[in-house]
């Protein structure tokens, strides 16, 4: 994932944009809040959560928030 096409990082900036407005927050919030949950993963001392990090492209380092989405979605 180190490298995401201009199509994924457009499709991911759309998914903010869209979120926010579903939502009625601003972006910013979207991307604070999508911080937030990405920091807790990293944070979270369970050895389980740790280990399922590990196996993802991110072990590491985080990701941007687009890496992010764009990874979740290709997970689902």
């Amino acid at each position: 994932m180190s490298s995401m096409s201009k199509q994924d990082m457009k499709k991911a900036e759309a998914a903010v944009r869209a979120i926010a407005a579903k939502n009625g927050v601003t972006e910013e919030e979207v991307r604070k809040e999508i911080t937030i949950a990405i920091e807790s993963g990293y944070n979270n001392p369970d050895p389980a959560v740790q280990a399922y990090w590990r196996s993802t492209p991110f072990h590491s380092r985080k990701p941007s928030i687009e890496e992010f989405l764009v990874w979740c979605a290709a997970q689902v």
